[in-house]
């Protein structure tokens, strides 16, 4: 089988059950044993042997000869042994730990790895119809946000009594000077009898 071949078959088997940071390197140059190294990542020991059971099946219904596993019982990191690619599966902190990409890494192999997403559909409004958008919202300012009940809510309703009181003091003094200047002038008391025959006999001694 085409290396090129087996190294896409390789990945796909590893996409099926959700590898994570799979990275392929060409080792030619570096060992004649093999061309490629693949290593991928599980997050788990039934994940790690769930991934290499899928290459395997994968590399088997390619035509390819039934590759050779080994590190499943521990399965914190299992090869898969494919004849011209060797597949490193390992958890992450034993992939951390050995580094396999500083020994191989010489020559990554570019690979579409990871299958896009699909783009949305959007139901297309019927003719003549006009697409209902929500009223955008206008930001809070700070006034906005503000408790109703701050610290000069005090203030304010002393200073309105403040006010009212004095305006009702005003009110009632103008209303008590209009009243006063409203009552007619009191009549000048009129002399008495005796005071007026008094007045008569002095005009008369005068005369």
């Amino acid at each position: 089988m085409d290396i090129r071949k087996l190294q896409r078959v390789i990945v796909d088997g590893l996409e099926d059950v959700k590898a994570q940071n799979i990275v392929v390197f060409n080792t030619e140059h570096l060992s004649p044993l093999f061309e490629r190294v693949i290593v991928a990542s599980g997050t788990s020991n039934r994940q790690t042997r769930s991934l290499a059971a899928s290459v395997r099946d994968a590399v088997k219904s390619a035509g390819a000869p039934s590759p050779r596993t080994e590190g499943e019982d521990n399965g914190e990191w299992i090869i898969v042994d494919c004849g011209a690619a060797v597949v490193h599966v390992m958890q992450p902190a034993i992939r951390e730990y050995y580094h396999l990409e500083e020994l191989w890494g010489d020559k990554p192999v570019r690979m579409k790895i990871g299958t896009p997403t699909p783009p949305r559909l959007v139901k297309a409004a019927p003719d003549g119809a006009e697409e209902k958008r929500a009223p955008a919202r206008r930001p809070k300012t700070a006034a906005a946000q503000a408790p109703r009940h701050s610290s000069s809510a005090p203030r304010r309703n002393g200073a309105r009594k403040a006010a009212s009181s004095r305006q009702i003091v005003r009110t009632v003094g103008v209303k008590s000077g209009a009243k006063a200047a409203a009552k007619p002038a009191r009549k000048t008391a009129r002399p008495s009898a005796g005071a007026r025959r008094a007045a008569t006999k002095t005009s008369g001694k005068r005369r």
